[in-house]
């Protein structure tokens, strides 16, 4: 697609909370999802989609992100980094990044969203039909949960932040496409309870203000993957496009069994294992006298030996050994999953804040 001059705002600035403690040592949107960083598959989309300067919003975590995505020019697009001192709110991240945007449009993106299907279209759209916003809204099932916004044919009428009584099942996904009044909306409002700049209240005054504002619902699945539930969600549903791939440099022997779309990366052992796909097994990672089940993402590093999992996501050098189920999962950086065998038998755990454990 032709450079049309549109610009990109990723926001990773986000903490994570409600997946600690993995995200103590990690920054959220880094987290793998079939052993590829979740805020990858964004800036994969927005490149694709012909934008070639992109700022991402950074926090807390931003050495992390820096060291990830660079210059940006792995993705084919120049990266420039603001510091968002404190999160207060998606429309202040707008606001803080005026200098860089100009007056250019630019697509808002959510550096923890995944969306199925590329940003191409949307951008195309936005050209030919020249809104002053566009936002994309996906049909869910606890829109009191989300932004919720009222269409009248395709024209946005209101938007509300998580509302007690919804008046539509249209949430706002986490992509936005904006001219440059948006900059003037967030000059005019005030932070909100929960004291942010919410983007939705300058949305509404562009409506307010007879802007031109249009809905765009999307098509195909939408994940926004804050929490373990729509983590794991979002893993099986990309799992789905996986295809076999054995690395030459992998060792499968002749007592496993590979069932089905399987990916083993180079330096992977397997012994004496099954597993079976849809399933991705990280480079240089031990599978040893184990079964890893469908919808299952191992990262590089990783031991899982006399164990079974499935329809989880295993984080670089975690260990699991002697564990006979774990499922619906998600096992952190260097975390170990051991069977004791010690007497008495008892639980012995080390866990970080606000974790969450299962015993049968």
């Amino acid at each position: 697609m032709k450079n049309h001059g549109m610009k990109a705002l990723v926001l990773s600035g986000g903490k994570g909370s409600r997946l600690r403690p993995i995200t103590h040592t990690s920054a959220k949107q880094l987290i793998p999802i079939v052993n590829k960083p979740i805020l990858f598959y964004g800036l994969e989309a927005i490149a694709k989609a012909g934008i070639k300067e992109v700022g991402i919003i950074v926090g807390e975590t931003q050495a992390e992100i820096r060291a990830a995505v660079g210059d940006g020019s792995a993705f084919g697009f120049k990266a420039t980094y603001i510091p968002q001192e404190q999160p207060l709110g998606l429309a202040h991240a707008v606001k803080i990044s005026r200098k860089f945007m100009g007056d250019s449009p630019f697509l808002m993106f959510l550096g923890d969203n995944l969306l199925k299907g590329g940003l191409g279209p949307l951008v195309a759209d936005f050209f030919e039909q020249k809104p002053n916003a566009q936002i994309l809204l996906a049909q869910v099932p606890n829109p009191s949960a989300f932004g919720v916004v009222e269409l009248e044919g395709g024209k946005v009428i209101r938007l509300v932040e998580k509302p007690k009584e919804p008046k539509s099942d249209l949430a706002l996904v986490g992509v936005y496409l904006f001219d440059k009044n948006i900059f003037e909306a967030i000059g005019h409002i005030k932070p909100s309870a929960r004291g942010e700049l919410e983007i939705t209240d300058a949305i509404q005054w562009l409506v307010d203000k007879g802007y031109t504002v249009v809905g765009k619902r999307i098509e195909g699945w939408w994940k926004d993957t804050g929490k373990l539930e729509d983590l794991l969600e979002a893993n099986r549903l990309i799992h789905e496009n996986i295809k076999l791939f054995i690395h030459k440099d992998a060792r499968v022997d002749s007592l496993s069994r590979l069932e089905g779309r399987v990916v083993i990366e180079a330096g992977v052992e397997v012994l004496e294992s099954v597993i079976r796909g849809p399933a991705v097994i990280g480079a240089n990672s031990r599978i040893i006298r184990s079964y890893v089940g469908p919808y299952s993402s191992i990262y590089y590093d990783a031991l899982v030996e006399n164990s079974e999992i499935e329809h989880s996501i295993v984080l670089e050098h975690a260990r699991i050994r002697d564990i006979r189920r774990i499922q619906d999962s998600l096992i952190g950086q260097r975390v170990e999953v051991v069977r004791s065998g010690a007497k008495p038998e008892a639980y012995r755990i080390m866990v970080g804040d606000s974790s969450r454990i299962e015993i049968p």
